[in-house]
């Protein structure tokens, strides 16, 4: 397409902004200065946008807007704002803003994190999800979560290199077997594989700032054949390639179902209701994008907060001992955590919410829709806001959680413990996490066995000298994860780990 097409579109776009927030009779929220067509374009980060909110938010106070070409942007980095619009005003804030490259053209609108709200399929979703990983639920799966967590410490004994990549590995035949029943067997698995594709392509779809029609929508109805529509060629070709992916673990699930021949799973529960009835298609339809959420929702997460505390080990070993003093105190020194323990054992629980706060897995969480207009602290949220709730502002709030920096689960226990960060980091309103009962499950007990076996220690350079890795995090899409950094596990009792191999 050509350039004076593009500015055409702009410059029509910024009028009818300008013009509409000229008259409009209550002012949108402070925010930074913008450029007369771009808006605040040049002022975005292509990675990280969350630190730069943070920024904008000590400048321009908890509540603040900013715009690109055709769209509005309203940022809440306090708690109070983020729960008393996304928590209190769900009616309106429930939906997802339409990311026309992915939910469109790609047709990945029925993803359950993308669904409007509005969508028949949500309600189920929201009801199937709840029912299937509750706290109760979730016990079902208990022995798998053990296995797998005895599988990653004869890893981490035997093989720590690449560390990221192997916990990655772990945590997802964690939740391939709770979603579709599959057991991996090898560091190179055919299903990890096949949906680590498929989410790579999804990141594609989804790259903030990478797709024009995203910022001018109109563009998608230009036809495939046209000069500059090829964005329409590759989004209709990733989108064949997508549901092709989405249907092989699900039809494997299924194969395995009607031999009489499957684990127990998320796709068997479905699709062999207790009542003995027949599963249309369309519950068919919704297991299969149900499943791959809870392959999607739960691996990186995961991943990253495990990692996360390995790296929190390293740098602050005085917990590590308090943690481990704790874990011997209760469980003792001949055998590994298990769930019962999880009770007795309120250092590590403090610890794990310290970890999610400390390093929260999705600093921007997913951005909300502003459903129509609304008014809050004397300012105008437009119809069809993108409306982000910056959870890493809220999770260092020096108010809420002094020396934010500094890693300290006593902050969680004692008379006057500090905020639960579980309220805000699992996301507000209807679009709450319904997997969190799983996740902390699972980080529970990798966390406990972990320090239960191990000495988390720095790595040694050439010269013999301890590596003090910062603490540095990166972007993967909408997700932060430590940057890759070295350590060695240091067996406490090597008669506790022989038994792994038993």
């Amino acid at each position: 397409m050509s350039s004076g097409i593009l500015i055409f579109f702009v410059a029509v776009l910024a009028t009818v902004f300008f013009y509409s927030r000229r008259h409009s009779k209550l002012p949108l929220p402070p925010g930074p200065r913008p450029k007369l067509f771009t808006g605040n374009a040049h002022q975005l980060p292509k990675k990280e946008p969350w630190l730069t909110y943070a920024k904008w938010a000590e400048s321009y106070g908890p509540i603040f807007s900013f715009h690109v070409p055709n769209r509005q942007f309203i940022v809440l980095s306090s708690l109070q704002s983020a729960t008393e619009l996304l928590d209190s005003r769900a009616t309106i804030y429930s939906d997802r803003p339409r990311v026309w490259m992915q939910t469109e053209l790609a047709k990945r609108n029925l993803n359950p994190f993308n669904i409007s709200c509005t969508h028949p399929y949500f309600k189920t979703y929201r009801t199937t999800l709840k029912a299937s990983l509750s706290s109760r639920a979730i016990q079902s799966y208990q022995l798998l979560q053990t296995e797998q967590s005895h599988i990653l410490l004869g890893i981490l004994h035997k093989n720590p290199e690449h560390l990221i990549e192997q916990i990655r590995t772990n945590t997802a035949a964690v939740v391939l077997n709770l979603a579709y029943g599959w057991k991996v067997t090898d560091n190179n698995d055919h299903l990890i594989n096949i949906l680590k594709e498929g989410l790579e392509m999804s990141a594609v779809l989804a790259q903030p700032g990478r797709w024009l029609v995203d910022t001018i929508p109109p563009l998608r109805f230009l036809p495939v054949w046209f000069p500059g529509a090829g964005f329409k060629r590759l989004a209709f070709d990733l989108g064949k390639k997508l549901s092709r992916l989405d249907m092989i673990p699900f039809n494997w699930a299924k194969n395995q179902i009607h031999s009489g021949n499957y684990t127990h799973s998320f796709v068997s529960e479905q699709l062999l209701p207790e009542d003995g009835s027949t599963v249309s298609a369309e519950q068919e339809d919704i297991t299969k994008w149900c499943s791959l959420g809870i392959y999607a929702g739960g691996v990186d997460t995961t991943t990253s907060s495990l990692s996360s505390f390995i790296l929190a080990m390293l740098l602050y070993p005085e917990v590590q001992k308090h943690a481990q003093a704790e874990v011997d105190a209760v469980v003792g020194q001949d055998r590994f955590p298990v769930f019962d323990d999880r009770s007795k054992l309120p250092y590590i629980g403090a610890l794990i919410q310290e970890i999610l706060r400390w390093a929260p897995v999705a600093p921007q969480g997913i951005p909300h829709y502003a459903m129509r207009e609304d008014v809050y602290e004397g300012y105008r949220i437009p119809k069809g806001a993108t409306v982000i709730a910056n959870i890493l502002s809220i999770s260092r709030d020096k108010e809420m959680y002094p020396d934010p920096l500094e890693f300290r689960p006593e902050r969680f226990l004692g008379p006057s413990p500090q905020l639960d960060p579980r309220k805000f980091i699992f996301g507000f309103g209807r679009r709450r996490c319904p997997g969190t009962h799983f996740a902390e499950a699972s980080l529970y007990l990798s966390i406990s066995c972990i320090l239960a076996a191990f000495t988390i220690g720095k790595a040694l350079d050439a010269r013999g000298e301890e590596i003090t890795p910062p603490a540095e995090f990166e972007s993967s899409g909408l997700l932060w994860l430590p940057k890759p950094f070295k350590c060695k596990f240091i067996p406490r009792n090597k008669d506790l780990l022989a038994t792994l191999s038993q």
